[in-house]
């Protein structure tokens, strides 16, 4: 599986970041068996939260022998100093581990959700205690909704991040501020070595009111012609990887893609957003 430069990180991570919120809900068996597909797959790179129910705990047993394959990220959804410290500590027990390559504040969605970790005695102050103690090498920011891209635009504006995770799909790009505002980003990113990480590359739909046939909180590709198609477009953008789908069923079909992925052309790419119109995207 293809390899590339995790930003100012320098770790090489495999185009297949392994998103873990697929071991929310499920036993240790279940997550064995999936940790053994990553491990084939050559995956080098795990990203996971406090706020994933048990994925931490199923992802611990496996770090007493294999921290060193891996490059670690968590992150966490509290705001303040105080509160991001001590789900900090909670995940580093839980994972069995005594520092992550990468701790991200979660989930910003709002400029006012970017003020509050940036003011003082907000969460990013926890992050810089723990980088200067030696928790985290790395500080990153992520987040979903229609507004991501022009928030950590900003956010990279107020503080070197030195990560950044948003959504990116075919679908989603049909919207002309999203694009905008995403391939803004990316040069950004690019611009000052940032590792980008994308979620998010098969969604086909929100759910409505339809029958959930993934774990997933929207509706995924779910053909392997379809993923391999959605992989292409988003790998095909100046991005680190892509944080697999939150379901373990899915899971084998992105890895494959990933392992196949096929870089498209700039009019490939272009015919993929126009197409994406028929859809209803995830974030309006």
């Amino acid at each position: 599986m293809e390899t590339r430069r995790f930003g100012r990180t320098g770790h090489m991570s495999t185009v297949a970041i392994f998103g873990a919120a697929a071991f929310s809900q499920v036993s240790q068996e279940e997550a064995d068996k999936a940790m053994e597909l990553i491990v084939e797959a050559g995956v080098n790179h795990i990203d996971i939260a406090r706020s994933y129910g048990e994925a931490e705990l199923r992802v611990g047993p496996w770090m007493p022998r294999a921290r060193g394959r891996f490059f670690l990220g968590s992150k966490t959804t509290q705001r303040t100093k105080e509160d991001a410290w001590k789900e900090l500590q909670e995940s580093l027990k839980r994972l069995q581990i005594e520092a992550l390559d990468l701790y991200q504040i979660h989930a910003i969605t709002t400029m006012e959700e970017l003020d509050a970790v940036t003011m003082k005695g907000g969460a990013l102050e926890a992050f810089l205690e723990a980088r200067r103690e030696g928790l985290t090498r790395f500080i990153g920011i992520t987040g979903h909704g229609v507004n991501a891209p022009k928030i950590y635009l900003e956010a990279l504006r107020r503080f070197d991040f030195d990560t950044v995770l948003f959504p990116l799909n075919f679908v989603q790009m049909a919207n002309p501020e999203y694009r905008k505002y995403a391939e803004e980003l990316i040069a950004t990113c690019k611009a000052k070595d940032v590792g980008t990480m994308v979620i998010k590359s098969i969604t086909k739909a929100p759910w409505g009111e339809r029958q959930h046939t993934a774990t997933t909180w929207y509706e995924p590709f779910d053909q392997s012609d379809e993923i391999q198609r959605a992989v292409n477009f988003a790998l095909s953008y100046y991005v680190t990887g892509i944080c697999t789908a939150g379901d373990t069923r899915v899971l084998p079909l992105v890895l494959k893609a990933c392992g196949n992925f096929t870089r498209l052309s700039d009019s490939e790419k272009e015919e993929m957003i126009q197409s994406g119109k028929q859809y209803e995207p995830l974030f309006v």
